[in-house]
């Protein structure tokens, strides 16, 4: 019997997913970690917290997202159908809402009036920004400055909505270095702040309850496909960074072995070159950021830095339940590259008026390549897991063209 059709109760009671996840971290944090996990568990069994947080997603980030047929790029590409599950749509224009949400929520429960985040792309930090105005909580954002550089609007949107952007320039100036930084200044001040993680890595109980707070996206899946079309997809698709947006759909549908599971990493410009980020497809098991899991390193353990057209994905790990997912052969994992990105980017642009953001690009891209090659009455579903707004300077500068900001909007003035 393969591990996968066993009852799915990950992650036990360590916080581990098989031989993955755990808790790696300084004594000074195992006390916070205990208390979040025992908070989290009481908050879970408290109907009036659960009814709050479903509110929540209903009237203000505006759930259900819908799914939409991409039946024009479809029927160009003259196979699957394509379908899209429109988290784009969602407040603030990603999936990164759904977590924050649930966990400033138990910030607020917990009597932590100051949040600390870090992000990459700058969705995870607009999120933290957006929930801490909306709940009263002092905001502090940890980001590369070579992603602020990447990401001028989002910084700016952070920093209209009230949040302190802090500049990280040390190691490659990109998220493993903004994480870095935030579990830095959470050691400092564990007494006030809580630590608002955007994906499904570090230290247990985090890859866990971030993957429940987003696992919406695939409960809603699963009961608008039959809805929709009568049937579960033949196939999800999601891009992979850390993986928060591909567990939060991966989840519910674990138990559906029909369908197959396909994680997108970001394949850079070639695994053969070295300057990618995709971890599950070319690392191997470490530690890193709390957690046991697949790591792009040299034979020293030592971490390489890694490249992507897309901030978001530019990360040398991945969540240790991706990791557990691929060594039990539950979900597949391909790499996709900046080009592949970029041109999938430009088609759904073309065929459906949808800008995706880079990171759910590379999904795109993947389903672009896969649908052909499939019989007409084959779906594949793919979480279109942010808007593109933010990364218009980045496919602008790789097409050639020039993009105008005004000086008010240089993300490097003013932090």
């Amino acid at each position: 019997m393969q591990m996968y059709d066993l009852p799915y109760n990950l992650p036990d009671a360590s916080g581990h997913f098989g031989p993955y996840g755990g808790v790696f971290v300084a004594e000074t944090l195992q006390a916070a970690l205990q208390e979040l996990n025992l908070e989290y568990e009481r908050a879970k069994a408290d109907p009036e917290f659960m009814a709050e947080f479903q509110r929540e997603l209903k009237h203000y980030v505006g759930r259900p997202s819908p799914i939409y047929h991409a039946k024009r790029l479809s029927d160009e590409l003259g196979g699957a159908q394509i379908y899209l599950k429109r988290e784009d749509l969602n407040h603030t224009g990603a999936h990164k809402i759904n977590n924050t949400i649930g966990q400033a929520l138990l910030a607020r429960r917990m009597g932590k009036p100051r949040i600390i985040a870090e992000t990459g792309a700058g969705q995870h930090g607009v999120a933290s920004a957006t929930v801490a105005a909306r709940y009263g909580l002092e905001c502090v954002v940890y980001m590369g400055s070579e992603d602020i550089k990447r990401q001028a609007q989002n910084v700016y949107r952070m920093k209209l909505l009230g949040a302190t952007v802090v500049p990280v320039d040390s190691g490659s100036k990109t998220l493993k270095d903004a994480l870095n930084e935030a579990m830095r200044d959470w050691v400092t001040h564990v007494e006030n702040t809580f630590y608002i993680i955007g994906t499904v890595a570090g230290p247990h109980p985090y890859p866990m309850l971030v993957r429940d707070f987003n696992s919406v996206v695939g409960k809603e899946c699963l009961w608008q496909m039959p809805e929709m079309i009568g049937q579960q997809p033949d196939a999800v698709l999601a891009c992979v960074g850390g993986g928060s947006n591909a567990m939060g759909i991966f989840f519910d549908y674990i138990p559906h072995q029909k369908v197959r599971l396909i994680g997108c990493e970001a394949g850079g410009e070639g695994i053969e070159t070295g300057r990618h980020a995709a971890s599950l497809s070319a690392g191997t098991p470490g530690i890193l950021h709390g957690n046991r899991t697949y790591l792009i390193q040299n034979a020293d353990g030592q971490i390489i830095d890694t490249h992507s057209v897309s901030a978001g994905l530019d990360y040398p790990g991945v969540g240790p339940e991706h990791a557990w997912l691929k060594d039990a052969g539950r979900a597949e994992y391909v790499a996709v590259n900046d080009d592949e990105a970029l041109a999938a980017f430009h088609r759904l642009c073309r065929t459906e008026g949808i800008i995706p953001a880079l990171e759910s690009s590379h999904a795109v891209a993947h389903a672009m390549k896969m649908a052909p090659m499939m019989a007409k009455d084959k779906v594949l579903l793919v979480n279109l897991s942010g808007r593109g707004d933010k990364d218009m300077a980045t496919v602008a500068e790789r097409s050639g063209l020039q993009f105008y900001c005004r000086p008010s909007c240089q993300a490097n003035q003013n932090l």
